[in-house]
């Protein structure tokens, strides 16, 4: 059993899908990030950098309960703890591996502050909106042209690098980007998007979601990591 820390961010839908991907039995915490639980002590005992997601498994490889924080990390714990969604050979793992690495390192924080200076800060600052959005347009350019040669960003297979890349690029209209000209993207999202898993992985938690107190889910992980 796998309990997952999450919330309605590209993050948190990274490890939802996959979750829902793998058919791993799980058991939802909502963590509401405008409460500010995941800065709670109990919170940064799973995961010291106090974000979202985070996982504790409660079979980790050596029988006892096992943290794992990062999102790109859980992708990968979980691609091996069941031996899919990540190619066997070495050279498919690598390919996959580096295009996951590409959303952690480059789309993500990319379009993350794209979000930030778009939609959220309080001073419209020109030069830091055109910065992220043209670097976000680039890295999506760059998927764009991977996905014109193969229909998945490791090769043939659907993979964790695909689940990765998702959440963030399917959110391109938030960061005030265009998908002009980019139509290997834009298949690849609507073939991504049709799977039933990213549907249901999308949806956790739910939109209405209320999450429990910071004192409930704190006793809930202590008892599972004692």
């Amino acid at each position: 059993m796998i309990d997952l820390y999450t919330w309605r961010t590209p993050n948190g839908f990274k490890v939802s899908i996959a979750l829902e991907e793998l058919g791993l039995d799980y058991t939802l915490h909502p963590i509401d990030l405008l409460k500010g639980t995941q800065k709670e002590p109990w919170f940064l005992a799973i995961n010291p950098n106090g974000r979202i997601p985070a996982i504790i498994d409660r079979d980790g490889p050596d029988g006892a309960p096992l943290s794992v924080f990062e999102s790109g990390a859980i992708l990968l714990y979980l691609a091996e703890k069941t031996g899919k969604l990540l190619p066997a050979d070495a050279r498919g793992r690598s390919v996959a591996t580096q295009w996951l690495m590409f959303q952690m390192g480059g789309l993500g924080p990319m379009m993350g502050q794209a979000n930030v200076f778009y939609r959220y800060a309080p001073e419209k600052i020109p030069f830091a909106i055109d910065r992220y959005q043209r670097e976000s347009r680039r890295l999506l350019e760059v998927l764009d042209g991977r996905l014109q040669t193969v229909p998945y960003l490791a090769g043939d297979e659907y993979s964790i690098a695909d689940i990765a890349t998702y959440p963030w690029a399917s959110g391109w209209q938030w960061s005030g980007l265009s998908l002009d000209g980019l139509e290997a993207l834009t298949a690849w999202m609507s073939r991504v998007a049709m799977r039933p898993a990213v549907q249901r992985g999308m949806a956790i938690p739910a939109p209405d979601a209320v999450a429990p107190s910071g004192s409930e889910l704190a006793e809930a992980a202590r008892k599972l990591l004692v």
